[in-house]
C-alpha cells in the first residue's frame, strides 16, 4: 500500500489519523469505559495520543497494519478508530491471507450503529482490496457488546482461547471470532 485509503460510508469518513486529531483521540482514550476491555492504560496526557497516532502511521508506512480514524461526515471529528493488525501486508499474499480486526469508539456514540457501519466498510475493503480470505476478532468473553457487534456484521464464534494474552499482569481468555470471504457477499 502506497497511499492511505480513505473510505466513505453514508455517515462516516474513515481516514488516516493526523497530529491534528490528537485531542479527539485523547478524549476517548482517557475514558474508563473505553479501557475496560482494552490492552492499554487509560491516557492521562495528550502526548500519549500523539505517540499513538505516530505509531499507527508508522505501522501503515511499513505495511504492518492499517488503522482508520472514524470521523463523522458532518464535522470531520474523530470519534474512534478501527482497522487491521497482527499482519504484514508486505507478505500477506505469500502467507496466510488473514488479519485481525480491532476498534474502539467514544462512549457517547455507542449503540448508534456507527461501529457497525465502519466495520462493514473495512471488512469489504479487507476482502476486496487486501485480498484477505479470513478476518479474525479476539474479544474478552465478558465484553458482550463487542461480541454482539461482530456477530451482527457476520463473524462466527469459533472457540475460546484460554489464557491467550498476558495483559495488565494477568492472563486473559479470548473468544475467537472469524469471518471468511466465501461466507459474505461483497458489493
Amino acid at each position: 500500500m502506497k497511499k492511505f485509503p480513505v473510505l466513505e460510508t453514508k455517515n462516516l469518513i474513515l481516514r488516516q489519523l493526523t497530529e491534528d486529531d490528537a485531542n479527539d483521540v485523547f478524549n476517548y482514550f482517557s475514558k474508563d469505559d473505553v479501557f475496560k476491555y482494552y490492552n492499554l492504560n487509560k491516557f492521562t496526557k495528550l502526548k500519549q495520543a500523539e505517540r499513538l497516532i505516530k505509531h499507527f502511521n508508522k505501522q501503515f508506512f511499513y505495511s504492518k497494519h492499517i488503522r482508520w480514524g472514524i470521523s463523522l461526515k458532518k464535522n470531520n471529528k474523530i470519534i474512534g478508530s478501527c482497522g487491521y493488525h497482527h499482519c504484514d501486508f508486505n507478505v500477506l499474499q505469500k502467507f496466510d491471507y488473514k488479519a485481525e480486526i480491532g476498534y474502539e469508539l467514544t462512549p457517547e456514540y455507542w449503540r448508534k450503529g456507527i461501529m457497525t457501519e465502519a466495520l462493514k466498510e473495512i471488512i469489504k475493503y479487507g476482502f476486496k482490496e487486501l485480498k484477505l480470505n479470513r478476518i479474525e476478532a479476539l474479544i474478552i468473553p465478558e465484553n458482550i457488546a463487542s461480541r454482539k457487534l461482530v456477530e451482527k456484521v457476520g463473524f462466527i464464534e469459533e472457540g475460546l482461547l484460554k489464557e491467550y494474552r498476558f495483559e495488565n499482569n494477568i492472563f486473559n481468555d479470548y473468544c475467537i471470532y472469524a469471518i471468511l470471504k466465501k461466507n459474505i457477499k461483497i458489493k
